[in-house]
């Protein structure tokens, strides 16, 4: 029962922080944490349970952790050879392999820790284990978090539309990807105005070293040509990464509108870490995505959370060590207690 009480505090820190911003890593944690917990209890009910049906239950759960992540590394695999196929070689398509790699690397050292009975195998196979089991936690609090905020519902009182911007084909060309954010961003803008809300759209993203024109400008073309009223469009074209982006629209938003929401238009991969984002630099206003081919997505996640685990690099540093610290500590304590009973 404590497993449950537990949960239920957490859930109850995790509603209160959601509350007051639901832009906060933090509130991925919470709920990575009470999910656990609440997984724990459950396992716990069904190792108590007496009927055959409960055990085989339990049994089918033990059988999906062993062979969950072979799974995994499987379709990882996978899914970077599609990746390869379809948009070459990139930063999306080897993640998910160096992350299968990782999976397979950390089970074979599990299974010949026992064979090799070696004591500083035995140490290190622990750390790694810890470690890993560190970054997965993360990863999934951060997949299930974020799939959440993705389906939060928008403001209605927002005056302005940010679309952020990314590459452009051939140096002058929206890419099919920008072009999912930019329809997103003019249907959010069609709803704000239905709400008599006079909003602006404004477009942001600079000229790359391999570009020909800014982001922003080939991004308002790309509307007008569509029948956007230009009129309506601001442009900020001078913005080079998502920080940037988000700085100098609330620049542009400031002076039209000091202290006026916004909705953030970007990919759906990219929404949660563009809201934390927002939320650094002082933005009132929430994120909304566009969608994303499915063999793009595993890629890009593991990319955004890449992004946001070393955003806070002292923490998650600090975290690591201390796992590492603890079972090498056990060790030299084991060795001197038995050099004392020796001695």
């Amino acid at each position: 029962m404590f497993a449950l009480e537990v949960a239920i505090a957490v859930l109850v820190l995790l509603a209160l922080s959601m509350l007051r911003d639901r832009r906060s890593f933090a509130n991925a944690i919470l709920l990575g944490l009470a999910l656990a917990l609440l997984g724990l209890r459950a396992a716990q009910g069904l190792a108590r349970a007496d009927s055959a049906a409960d055990r085989l239950v339990l049994l089918a759960v033990f059988v999906l952790l062993a062979v969950g992540p072979l799974i995994v590394a499987g379709f990882l695999v996978l899914n970077a050879v599609t990746m390869v196929r379809r948009e070459g070689i990139s930063l999306e398509g080897l993640l998910p392999l160096l992350a299968a790699g990782g999976i397979l690397g950390v089970i074979g050292l599990a299974l010949a820790t026992p064979l090799a009975r070696s004591h500083e195998l035995a140490l290190s196979a622990t750390i790694v284990i810890l470690l890993s089991g560190y970054l997965t936690f993360q990863y999934l609090s951060f997949l299930l978090y974020a799939a959440i905020y993705a389906r939060l519902h928008l403001p209605r009182d927002a005056e302005f539309v940010v679309v952020l911007g990314s590459g452009l084909l051939e140096g002058s060309r929206v890419s099919p990807l920008l072009a999912g954010r930019l329809d997103r961003g003019r249907a959010v803008y069609e709803t704000l105005a239905s709400a008599a809300n006079d909003p602006v759209l404004i477009v942001s993203g600079g000229k790359g070293s391999d570009e020909q024109i800014p982001e922003a400008e080939a991004m308002a073309c790309y509307l007008t040509e569509r029948g956007f009223p230009g009129g309506r469009i601001q442009r900020e074209d001078q913005s080079a990464s998502t920080e940037e982006n988000l700085e100098y629209s609330k620049a542009i938003m400031d002076r039209l509108r000091p202290g006026a929401a916004c909705i953030i238009v970007t990919s759906n991969y990219h929404v949660f870490r563009a809201a934390m984002t927002a939320r650094r630099v002082g933005i009132r206003g929430q994120v909304t995505g566009s969608r994303t081919a499915s063999y793009y997505w595993p890629g890009a996640t593991l990319r955004e959370f890449a992004a946001i685990f070393f955003r806070y690099k002292a923490v998650n540093l600090a975290s690591c060590f201390l796992l590492a610290a603890v079972p090498l500590a056990g060790t030299l304590l084991h060795h001197t207690l038995l050099q004392r009973a020796s001695g």
